[in-house]
Order: structure tokens, then C-alpha cells, then sequence
């Protein structure tokens, strides 16, 4: 019985993405935001369940990526589309493109899925994170709603975020094998950082989170490379 919990955990994950998939069409970015949430508390708790039960399986890691895909991958297309269609824009294709992002989804966890050095650690940006600070946009909207608006802002953001999805970055992940500040320090300035400016900006925060994310990485991975 203890074998299936994990995988019910990741079918949740999914099913959620796909209640937010149907609010972003409806154009209610807010409410597919609040979803996009939800499917990433199962998302992050269904590996440690799976850890803590020591039933991890084949199956258990494809049925994850399949979830992510909708969740982390065509939800975040759908946002983009959804920002495109009410910015600026001047031709009544430009929308689509912001389903690139559903495509670079797609090519980061199929690499993730054969990729040996991403066992303990992301090579390129995270979907889930990618798609935090995706749905965060129509949140920043409601204050900056000419930055938003611009199509070329958005079709910038579209290429940058999908560039990072597959990009050779390495991106610390927050999974704890200990709890010692030595080994994980940036982890942990990260987590409180991150919580400060969640608190004080709310969904506004995200982009920060995302900057906070990337720099943080960059410096824990070169400081092992200089201690190499």
C-alpha cells in the first residue's frame, strides 16, 4: 500500500495542474496561479515521501516528469499566451509564442531524465521555478500594468526563461541531506531571503526569488570549484 502514497502524491500534482490549466484559459490568471502553488507543494513532497518510505521507483520518476509537463510545462505556456493576447501586440499570432515556453519545458525534463549529473543538483533553471515566476506576472500586472502590457517585454521574458530552462547553469536544489549552515549555507540564506520578500511583496516577490535563486547558485557552485 505504502508504494502507491508517492504516486498519488504526483497524480494530485497533476490534477491540480490541470484545474489550472482550465482557469488560465478562462483567462482567470490569478486563480490558475494559486493551483500552479498547490501542484508545487506536491511536487516537492512527493520525493521526500518517496525518500522516507524508500519506495522510489521507474515508474514513480516518469509519472513525475509527465505531471511537471502539465503543471510546470503547459500551464506557463498558457500563462504566457493568455499576457500576449491582452498586451500590445500587433499580429493575432504573436500569442503562440508564448507556448515556446511549453516546448523548453519539455526538452529540460526530458534532459533531467537522462542527464547523470543531475542526481543531487539542476543543470539549468528548475520548471517549477520557472513557472512560479511566470505566474507571478499577471500579479505584477495589477500594479505594472504598461510594463506587463508590453509584448516585448514579455516575448524577452519568454526567450530568457526558456534559454535557462536548458542552459548549463547549475542551480543548487533544496533538498536537505543534512541541516548543518556549512553545507548548506546558501540554502539557507535563500530560504530566509526568499521568505522576507514573499512576506513583503507577496507574488511580487517572485522575480526577485528567481534573481536571489540564480546568484545564490552561481556562488555556491564556484565556491566547491574553488575549494576543488
Amino acid at each position: 500500500m505504502k508504494k502507491h502514497i508517492p504516486n498519488a502524491i504526483t497524480c494530485a500534482n497533476l490534477f491540480s495542474g490541470c484545474i489550472g490549466v482550465v482557469f488560465a484559459f478562462k483567462g482567470d490568471l490569478q486563480t490558475a496561479a494559486y493551483f500552479v502553488l498547490l501542484s508545487g507543494i506536491f511536487d516537492f513532497f512527493d520525493g521526500m515521501v518517496a525518500r522516507l518510505l524508500n519506495v522510489k521507483s521507474a515508474i514513480g520518476k516518469e509519472l513525475d516528469s509527465l505531471a511537471d509537463m502539465v503543471s510546470f510545462g503547459f500551464l506557463p505556456g498558457v500563462v504566457m499566451f493568455q499576457l500576449l493576447k491582452v498586451s500590445d501586440f500587433s499580429s493575432p499570432y504573436l500569442p503562440y509564442l508564448g507556448f515556446i515556453i511549453t516546448v523548453f519545458s519539455a526538452l529540460r525534463l526530458a534532459k533531467f531524465n537522462i542527464d547523470e549529473r543531475q542526481t543531487e543538483e539542476f543543470i539549468g533553471l528548475n520548471t517549477p521555478m520557472n513557472t512560479l515566476f511566470i505566474v507571478s506576472l499577471p500579479f505584477i500586472a495589477l500594479d505594472y500594468p504598461t510594463i506587463i502590457g508590453s509584448s516585448m517585454l514579455l516575448l524577452a521574458i519568454t526567450a530568457i526563461t526558456s534559454f535557462l530552462l536548458v542552459s548549463e547553469i547549475k542551480i543548487f536544489s533544496l533538498k536537505f541531506n543534512n541541516m548543518t549552515w556549512a553545507k548548506n549555507k546558501f540554502k539557507f540564506i535563500f530560504l530566509i531571503l526568499s521568505a522576507l520578500l514573499i512576506v513583503f511583496l507577496k507574488f511580487a516577490a517572485i522575480p526577485f526569488v528567481l534573481v536571489l535563486y540564480i546568484t545564490l547558485s552561481v556562488l555556491h557552485f564556484r565556491g566547491i570549484a574553488n575549494k576543488a
